[in-house]
């Protein structure tokens, strides 16, 4: 321990540390993490493919913006969440390996099924499907890389586990953009189903690709749990209840800042289209192309910045990743849509996207770190309900409902992706720096 103007400071001497890798687990550690991160990659393709296909299923379907809205965010995340506190319990008590293999199955079953909806009830209901298969990924995939992975490394590794997001995201954009000019040219036909919408065409590819995903994650090695009780689910609320200080503004800091990238990333062709005339497939493969590569970039160094600040003694490297991507997010996101020129918002949507990315393989140490081993499933799962919920509910909606009521409608939607993200990211850096202090007590004293 070491003292910097009056206060003690934790040095790596002073937190509990795992022995190196041998060589052999280093290897099946990393395995599991590239099958864990295709498994975020085809999650995210299923999930985002949609917002490049607003505009063809409004007019399909004629839907509103608050409808659409729906299908991108509460709509998902309402079963999402929920589902996802008792598959935390399962990750916590049972295989991993199998919890992750079956919700793969599920969400590229109902992915597939999205393409068969003939409408809005059926599109709405199949969207819930995929929420209740992507339940299983983040709690299962927390718990097994917070026992793959010492400390040390594992802000990077959730970084990388983070990169699905980004790539699954992107490869949605691009292939929303290929739809959307393909359909211009054809009218897609399908054995047995016959000829069918454009964008149904986009989700019934995307769901049977994603199939594959299953059977490889059957591949990834259980690690042994170095603690095997069981934990009741009253020690698990218990433990939050002692520790909400530290959980409430660090899941709900977090939250924030995903309410504005899921509002930015619901809306943001839609914005090309509306106000600079651009078409959808020209805006897809911008916004596709900047989050596979510059968002890439962005978690990474997220990951990197976080296991150095830690290194050097900074036990809430991760919280202050998080307020570093809220604060750059908060000036260059509240001001690419006020922009005259497309060429301009084009360009500012660079450090968008490296702030967008930044904050979230540390999020996930966060919660890790902050969760005692037995409960991190359910700590996983805990951050992702008040992070779904939050975002699903504040993020494409907001947007929309701020479009609708308060800038006059289709027009008003610049101002609206303005005033959301900085109102979200202003939330997001006070609530995690008020998080600061007692994540340090509750880290130092597990």
């Amino acid at each position: 321990m070491r003292h910097l103007a009056g206060r003690a400071v934790m040095t790596d001497a002073d937190r509990p540390t795992r022995p190196a890798l041998p060589a052999r687990r280093a290897r099946g550690a990393w395995l599991a993490l590239a099958l864990l991160t295709l498994a975020n990659v085809s999650g995210f393709v299923d999930r985002q493919v949609l917002s490049l296909l607003v505009e063809p299923i409004r007019h399909d379907l004629s839907l509103t913006d608050t409808q659409v809205s729906l299908l991108m965010g509460l709509g998902f995340v309402v079963v999402s969440s929920t589902l996802a506190l008792p598959m935390g319990r399962v990750a916590d008590t049972r295989s991993r390996r199998g919890l992750l293999a079956a919700g793969a199955a599920a969400w590229s079953l109902a992915t597939t099924l999205t393409g068969l909806a003939r409408g809005y009830g059926q599109l709405l209901v199949a969207r819930m499907a995929v929420g209740a298969g992507e339940a299983a990924l983040q709690p299962g995939a927390i718990s097994l890389l917070a026992d793959l992975f010492p400390p040390a490394q594992l802000g990077r590794a959730m970084s990388v586990y983070t990169l699905g997001t980004f790539l699954g995201s992107g490869i949605a954009y691009v292939l929303g953009a290929w739809g959307i000019a393909f359909a211009a040219e054809h009218l897609a036909t399908w054995p047995v189903l016959g000829a069918v919408r454009p964008w149904q065409s986009v989700y019934l590819l995307v769901g049977l690709v994603s199939f594959v995903v299953a059977p490889l994650l059957l591949l990834v090695r259980e690690p042994p749990r170095r603690e095997t009780a069981r934990v009741p689910v009253r020690a698990v609320a218990a433990y939050v209840r002692a520790h909400a200080d530290a959980v409430v503004p660090l899941s709900l800091g977090f939250a924030c800042s995903a309410a504005v990238n899921y509002g930015i990333a619901g809306w943001l062709a839609t914005f090309f289209v509306r106000t600079h005339g651009w078409s959808a497939a020209r805006a897809g493969v911008l916004q596709g192309s900047l989050t596979m590569t510059v968002g890439v970039l962005g978690a990474l160094g997220g990951g990197w910045l976080s296991d150095r600040l830690v290194r050097r003694g900074r036990v809430d490297g991760p919280l202050l990743v998080g307020v570093v991507g809220a604060l750059g997010m908060l000036v260059c996101a509240g001001a690419y849509p006020l922009l005259a020129s497309a060429t301009a918002a084009a360009v500012l949507l660079v450090p968008v996207n490296v702030f967008a990315a930044l904050p979230w393989g540390p999020a996930n140490a966060a919660m890790a770190e902050l969760m005692p081993e037995r409960m991190r499933g359910q700590g996983a799962a805990l951050m992702l309900l008040v992070v779904n919920l939050v975002s699903g509910a504040l993020g494409p909606t907001a947007v929309a409902l701020a479009t609708d009521r308060l800038f006059g409608g289709a027009a008003g939607l610049r101002y609206a992706l303005s005033t959301v993200s900085v109102v979200g990211m202003l939330l997001a850096a006070g609530l995690l720096l008020a998080a600061r202090g007692p994540f340090r007590r509750t880290v130092r004293g597990a």
